[in-house]
């Protein structure tokens, strides 16, 4: 199987199971559970679902025993997308083609969607019957880490605070790595928790994740002043627009395209602690589509 088609069927497998997920709350407000399945469901690429799944078969184990996981993640992501357009935020009013939650359910439930999914993700991590306790308790762990104040939320603060200041090339890798990386991270690992990886297979995929996490961002803000709101299915030009600094504010776009080059280089070189396999192969082939995407 080849990377893309890999990458269609840890989508489509992870929606199913999202739905699943959510069809079980029936006891909830029914405009809040609008909300969260609006954001949730039905869109965007599930590349850390796809992470979480593939470093758990490339570490020998079903990657269909780490879908919960794959979910949660894609519970915590979406959280951050329903945040992050917020007005107190970066104040986009489409994402993924569509309005915006808040736009569309209002501001005070999107707050309230985020919220939900956020936590709910804990929840299902914790409900994973395909993995013991102890697994568990470890993913929810790295989970909090990553996302919370030590991780992506830290990041989103470095974020906002960086507007109209040009940052050093040490403080936006440290603030990307954070926003982004963290949670690129966390996917790698929560997959080697749900196949008991070794510790070496541990570090080495962790980082690949801050590695593929900074080329992604790169990409992004590369994607942010060449594509159209058509193609990416949301506001081009925030950064400009913020003054924030971005690695091609910094480095220009060439600049910015060569190290990303080098991060995707070092991400393959992380792969070298695995057995060759057709995991591996395919992540190969994702550090490749990290750099080409056009969305």
């Amino acid at each position: 199987m080849g990377f893309k088609t890999a990458l269609q069927g840890s989508a489509d497998a992870t929606e199913k199971r999202l739905a699943s997920l959510l069809s079980e709350k029936t006891g909830g407000a029914e405009a809040l559970n609008e909300a969260i399945a609006y954001s949730a469901l039905g869109g965007g690429k599930r590349l850390r679902a796809y992470m979480v799944r593939e470093f758990c078969e490339l570490c020998g184990r079903s990657p269909e025993c780490a879908i919960d996981y794959a979910c949660a993640i894609e519970m915590v992501h979406a959280f951050s997308l329903i945040h992050d357009d917020l007005p107190a935020m970066d104040n986009d009013d489409m994402r993924r083609g569509k309005p915006s939650n808040h736009k569309k359910f209002g501001e005070a439930t999107a707050i309230l969607a985020g919220d939900s999914l956020a936590l709910d993700a804990f929840g299902t991590i914790c409900g994973n019957s395909l993995c013991s306790p102890h697994q568990n308790e470890k993913a929810v762990l790295v989970l909090s880490k990553c996302a919370g104040s030590n991780g992506m939320c830290a990041g989103q603060q470095y974020d906002l605070d960086g507007e109209g200041k040009k940052l050093g090339i040490d403080k936006l890798t440290r603030l990307v790595d954070l926003k982004t990386g963290a949670l690129f991270s966390c996917a790698c690992l929560l997959g080697c928790i749900a196949a008991s990886a070794t510790e070496e297979q541990s570090i080495a995929a962790e980082e690949f994740g801050l590695l593929t996490g900074r080329a992604f961002q790169i990409t992004d803000d590369l994607l942010d002043i060449r594509s159209t709101p058509e193609v990416l299915g949301k506001s081009i030009g925030k950064d400009i627009k913020s003054e924030k600094s971005t690695f091609v504010s910094l480095l220009g776009e060439r600049g910015a395209e060569e190290f990303a080059l080098e991060c995707i280089d070092s991400a393959k070189k992380c792969l070298d602690s695995f057995c060759e396999s057709e995991s591996k192969k395919r992540l190969l082939s994702f550090c490749d589509y990290i750099l080409t995407r056009e969305k």
